[in-house]
């Protein structure tokens, strides 16, 4: 419960465009790998871990793009074509590939394709988020598709309705996010 609190603060705070969502994904990772793992979900660990790691780089990538926008916060922009078949590419082709693995090692997961698409579509998610793009927002919409109604059919309720409070701030944020890379900024304007 802990852990998806703090998980929700930190997309929260994602929406707000502010460098801590980053340390907060860290700190909802940290909690929840310890979760996982006293409940023997090796492939929930994983997951985690990968959110640590891939939170760490979006911290180091929003401290180094800090001043992009005049207001100080990140600026957002959509994905190029090419960016977008990247993010579409390595969702397909890592899914396939963790849930290949899951299929191989069943103690991993007793639903791998759905936990491959979540934990693949997690890590699209975050890498498009560090980028600032808007597309970021699509890609937790995606994920929750699959992972309300798996969180609510495997008897997590918590972790279902704490998706469905993800999926009204996903929407909210991408509002948000969409809007701010279309407005156009005025050169010499005051911010």
């Amino acid at each position: 419960m802990i852990g998806n609190t703090i998980g929700l603060m930190a997309l929260a705070l994602g929406w707000r465009r502010s460098i801590l969502t980053w340390p907060a994904q860290l700190l909802s990772g940290v909690v929840l790998v310890g979760a996982y793992a006293s409940a023997h979900l090796a492939g929930g660990v994983g997951k985690q871990l990968l959110v640590i790691g891939v939170a760490a780089w979006g911290w180091w990538q929003w401290n180094r793009g800090r001043q992009q926008a005049q207001d100080g916060s990140i600026a957002v922009r959509f994905a190029t074509w090419r960016e977008r078949g990247l993010l579409a590419g390595g969702a397909l082709l890592g899914t396939l590939a963790v849930g290949g693995l899951f299929t191989l090692v069943p103690s991993l997961s007793w639903s791998p394709w759905a936990d491959a698409y979540i934990f693949v579509g997690t890590l699209v998610a975050m890498v498009a988020q560090a980028r600032g793009l808007v597309e970021f927002w699509f890609a937790w919409l995606l994920v929750d598709l699959v992972g309300v109604p798996l969180a609510f059919s495997s008897g997590l309720a918590f972790s279902g309705l704490v998706y469905v409070v993800y999926f009204a701030l996903v929407v909210w944020g991408m509002r948000d996010w969409w809007l701010r890379s279309r407005t156009p900024v005025l050169e010499g304007a005051p911010a």
